[in-house]
């Protein structure tokens, strides 16, 4: 494709050079260059993409993209307002425009972006729509599964990926939209029909140093990227009301608004609900009338995720018959409240709660549940928000009979420093803290310990259950290792819960 077919799409472009020369493929990272390739020169944390635009060239580079002046003798020049956003619009026409054809729901909040994300894709299958689904997890579709090295991939990689998902057969699209993503116009080349708010909570502030950046990031989803369009008239927002920053995006949503709510009057609503050990069944009012929901899911914020996966389906027209069907097939989500089984009695669960709010969601559920005692294993991210370590500490400690506070994916942070970072939160609750050796008998009074090995925590903290009790192994879920420094190590807390549990026999 001509570099000024891909231009089309950019706004205030400055060309040095001819534009009129075909580029063979986009890169960001000069190590990838081949020859006919159109090098974007990104502003990164750490270093700058002008300072690899030789080395670029070098690899075979024919056009270098930037946000300032950036001459190279062997090269066409194109200086643009952003970079960043140049590179998704021009990858979105590189590849075909893969989203422009088909419904796409994008889903962004702190939590439940991965489970909206499975239940829509439900809905979607129902309706004969069978939807491809990009998100923290993987990015699949068929027998394509790739596991996710981000939530929302780079724009590049994105509309690659789209591109070889819709030509799958894919005739639909479901996507996570992480504030960091919105932030750095990663989704700017999709088409989105609807997009779904689930909530915002205290998290990623090592990113976006404050509340209102962060809700700012999100609410480019529901302004920039849900703008009135010719080519997809009836884009939607879909707004959970009873997050305190949800009527702030309804109102400032560049599309007609479905909200929902659990607490009062939405255009969805709970009529009635009834929550169990085997999961959730409620009656719902809607725009096409009353909705009854059968779903396997567990607890309260599993039926917001669920009211946003239903105002999903509304807003792409789906029947509610499908909807129902959708909601009702739907079993379980990697990682989230996921049982490990066993024939000892003891509920052992693993979720991927890693912040203060969706740990107290999983907690007040487990809590409204249970028939005995609660232990919970959790830890902190390195190199992450430090303001959520006390949180955390402190709400595993008041839900929990037994809280272990141990590691997470620790990074480049000594694990011991964040765990005194997460006792602070416990220690003025003023519980009894347990040793190592003292859990090997068990525990008889609620408390505490900090365990820094998460091997040696977990099989702790099941070796010391007893039948009727509820494990939660929180923070991890789905993934399969763990960082610690830069290197990444094979760890699955549903394997660890798994050996423990054959270490109890």
């Amino acid at each position: 494709m001509k570099l000024k077919e891909l231009l089309a799409c950019v706004p205030g472009a400055k060309v040095t050079g001819d534009d009129a020369m075909e580029i063979t493929s986009l890169c960001y990272d000069s190590r990838q260059v081949a020859p006919g390739a159109a090098f974007f020169a990104l502003r990164g944390v750490k270093s700058n993409g002008t300072e690899f635009v030789e080395a670029a060239v070098k690899g075979g580079a024919v056009a270098i993209i930037a946000d300032r002046p950036c001459a190279v003798a062997g090269a066409v020049c194109v200086e643009v307002p952003d970079a960043r956003r140049a590179m998704s619009l021009m990858a979105a026409i590189f590849y075909g425009t893969p989203t422009g054809n088909i419904p796409v729901v994008g889903i962004t909040g702190t939590n439940g972006k991965t489970t909206t994300t499975y239940l829509v894709e439900g809905i979607m299958a129902e309706a004969g729509i069978p939807a491809a689904v990009l998100g923290t997890i993987s990015y699949r579709f068929g027998a394509t599964d790739i596991p996710a090295p981000n939530t929302t991939p780079e724009s590049v990689d994105l509309q690659k990926i789209l591109r070889d998902l819709v030509d799958q057969g894919a005739q639909g699209a479901v996507m996570e939209v992480s504030s960091h993503s919105l932030e750095q116009h990663r989704a700017d080349g999709c088409i989105f029909d609807v997009a779904i708010f689930t909530n915002l909570t205290r998290d990623h502030l090592d990113y976006h140093l404050d509340m209102e950046s962060y809700y700012k990031s999100k609410l480019r989803l529901f302004t920039d990227l849900l703008a009135p369009s010719a080519h997809k008239p009836l884009r939607r927002a879909v707004v959970n009301l009873d997050d305190p920053y949800g009527p702030r995006i309804a109102a400032e949503a560049t599309a007609p608004v479905l909200t929902y709510s659990v607490k009062g009057p939405a255009d969805l609503s709970v009529a009635e609900v009834d929550f169990s050990v085997h999961g959730i069944r409620c009656r719902l009012q809607s725009p096409v009338g009353e909705i009854n929901i059968e779903s396997d899911l567990l607890g309260r914020f599993n039926l917001y995720n669920i009211l946003g996966a239903v105002g999903a389906g509304l807003a792409l027209g789906i029947p509610k018959e499908a909807i129902e069907a959708g909601i009702r097939a739907h079993k379980k989500v990697p990682g989230r409240l996921e049982r490990v089984a066993n024939d000892q009695g003891i509920i052992v669960l693993v979720d991927y709660a890693h912040t203060g709010d969706a740990l107290e969601n999983v907690l007040s559920t487990i809590s409204e549940l249970k028939t005995d005692r609660i232990i919970t294993i959790f830890g902190c991210g390195g190199d992450r928000d430090k303001g959520k370590r006390p949180v955390m500490g402190e709400i595993a400690a008041r839900y929990s009979d037994l809280a272990v506070a141990t590691s997470d994916n620790p990074r480049t942070e000594d694990p011991a420093a964040i765990l005194v970072d997460v006792r602070a939160g416990i220690t003025p609750l003023h519980l009894k803290e347990y040793s190592l050796e003292e859990l090997e008998g068990g525990f008889r009074e609620k408390g505490f310990a900090t365990i820094e090995s998460r091997r040696t925590a977990v099989r702790a903290a099941i070796l010391a259950a007893k039948p009727g009790d509820i494990v939660l192994l929180a923070g991890k879920g789905h993934e399969d290792y763990q960082i610690v420094g830069t290197e990444k190590f094979h760890f699955d807390d549903r394997e660890e819960a798994a050996a423990a549990l054959r270490l109890r026999k």
